[in-house]
């Protein structure tokens, strides 16, 4: 699911149209407020509807303006928000308990109606209804419970809930202006949800110029009050030239960054006047190895000797300038998966000799294919991959594509090795399995997005046992396995972690609420005194 349909273009419209507010007027505080925020990203979100787009942009938008169910916390485990509490009753329902006493921006009170409302919205969104396709239905128990009941035992209902930001249903509901009714959703149109917002989060749209301006102001009846924050106002400005967005935060023209671009991490670093925070990313980066286009990659010993010939050290360290983290399974530490024994396995005596072994001491030749502008260093990381694998021999006819051009070639298969990124919509290490190393079937969609062909009928039996064992400890020791398995056969050359950076001005607290998941928690931000 997070491959790159579903990791959306951030679509930037040209107009600049002033947005109507959620039950409030445009007053500008930014030059009065106490402690303002001016931040710049590399875009600005296509839509104030949280439903419009499913990506890293919303899902920031989706944590200032309203709360979810649920949310991650730095450990990978679940935090309460709205839901208060949870049990699962049975194999297929999961009761939730909702807080009290919360309001939207509008006003209206929060009920357990707001979230039937809003997973009905959601199942169907373009974006998001393949994601919430296992519920079969939601009720309303009383103001403040829900039961969720799944079509069939789920174990990743919680994990859906951190995409659940309850909509203020009164609100949406009924027609607009236009005749049009208030909760269509609209994709990169016009729509009343696209220009307005109600929610329950820390902070209300005061204003947005699509694409050049947005700001924020603090909700003043936030629910959370145990919340350290303090910003009263954000101010968001989308620089999308990575260099211009680093000077500006070194100028001081602004107080917040992100991303910060790998060639500028040490100018970052060295500023006396800014701070960089850094942590590893979840987005796995590695390449397939075409067993239906090279008899060899069928020889498990090739695959092998294909991985201890890469040294995911060097590319980490001199490529990426320390802005990755080194991989030897899809699965990053803190998910249900991730196997801590697995190491880094660069030597290439014994891939010299497992070639030899596999009656290729000689090598052969393969096409590779990578993009060249959709991850960090992405072509570079290609050319790096094609030298190493020179050394057993291996003749490498590589061509790197611009990304709009790269995955229709993805999708045929175009090449003998395909660079591909991917970050689990799910947080589940399942995910990975299921779109990139399934057994290929085109009907179930199941290893949609498996350019290696790479097939074990018994893994695909173990993670369809997983995605229906509720036991998250049995669980884990099942998709543990599948990880373990993937190792041995060297399924895949995984290469690195992609990992995260945000730099901010000395006075501006990031730290506590950066997180792997890419969407800091600002409404929890601090800033300090100048």
């Amino acid at each position: 699911m997070a491959q790159h349909t579903l990791t959306l273009k951030k679509t930037l419209l040209a107009s600049a149209m002033a947005a109507t507010l959620a039950g409030t007027a445009f007053v500008s505080t930014a030059a009065q407020a106490e402690n303002t925020l001016r931040m710049a990203y590399d875009a600005d979100p296509v839509s104030l509807d949280i439903h419009e787009q499913l990506s890293g942009g919303i899902l920031q938008l989706s944590h200032m303006t309203h709360d979810p169910l649920v949310r991650w916390n730095d450990a990978l485990e679940f935090e309460p928000r709205l839901a208060s509490d949870w049990e699962q009753v049975n194999d297929t329902t999961m009761r939730m308990s909702l807080r009290e006493g919360v309001k939207f921006h509008s006003g209206n009170t929060f009920t357990a109606d707001d979230v039937v409302w809003t997973i009905e919205r959601l199942k169907r969104s373009p974006d998001f209804k393949a994601i919430f396709d296992p519920i079969e239905n939601v009720t309303a128990v009383d103001d403040h419970t829900v039961e969720i009941t799944t079509k069939k035992p789920y174990p990743l209902l919680l994990n859906l809930a951190t995409y659940v930001f309850p909509m203020d249903s009164a609100y949406y509901s009924g027609e607009a202006e236009d005749g049009d009714s208030k909760d269509e959703i609209v994709k990169n149109g016009n729509s009343f949800a696209s220009r307005n917002v109600s929610g329950t989060g820390p902070y209300t749209v005061a204003n947005r110029q699509q694409g050049v301006r947005t700001e924020f102001e603090r909700n003043p009846n936030y629910w959370d009050t145990e919340s350290p924050g303090n910003v009263d106002t954000i101010v968001l400005k989308p620089i999308s030239e990575n260099a211009t967005r680093v000077a500006a935060l070194l100028s001081g023209d602004v107080d917040f960054i992100a991303p910060v671009p790998p060639n500028d991490l040490e100018r970052v670093r060295e500023s006396e006047d800014a701070k960089l925070v850094t942590m590893s990313g979840t987005r796995i980066i590695f390449f397939h190895m075409n067993q239906d286009r090279v008899e060899a990659f069928k020889d498990p010993r090739v695959r092998q000797a294909f991985a201890y010939a890469v040294n995911q050290e060097a590319i980490a360290d001199r490529l990426m300038k320390g802005f990755a983290t080194p991989a030897a399974q899809f699965s990053p530490k803190g998910y249900a998966g991730h196997v801590e024994s697995l190491e880094l396995r660069h030597d290439l005596e014994r891939a010299q000799t497992l070639m030899a072994e596999a009656g290729y001491a000689d090598g052969f030749d393969i096409t590779m294919m990578a993009p060249n502008n959709r991850y960090v260093n992405d072509a570079k990381i290609a050319q790096a991959v094609a030298a190493m694998l020179a050394r057993i021999n291996v003749d490498v006819d590589l061509s790197t594509l611009p990304k709009a051009q790269y995955w229709g070639e993805y999708d045929d298969r175009a090449a003998d090795m395909m660079l591909i990124g991917w970050h689990a919509d799910t947080e589940d290490s399942a995910n990975f399995h299921e779109y990139l190393t399934a057994c290929v079937d085109l009907d179930t969609g199941a290893g949609q997005y498996n350019a290696g062909n790479y097939c074990n009928p018994a893994l695909d039996e173990l993670v369809a046992e997983a995605n229906v064992e509720v036991d998250r400890d049995k669980r884990a020791a099942m998709l543990q396995e599948v990880e373990q398995t993937l190792y041995d056969e060297a399924a895949i050359l995984p290469l690195h972690w992609q990992d995260l950076a945000w730099a901010s001005a000395n006075h501006v607290n990031i730290e506590p609420v950066v997180n792997v998941m890419n969407f800091p928690y600002l409404g929890d931000l601090v800033m300090d005194a100048k």
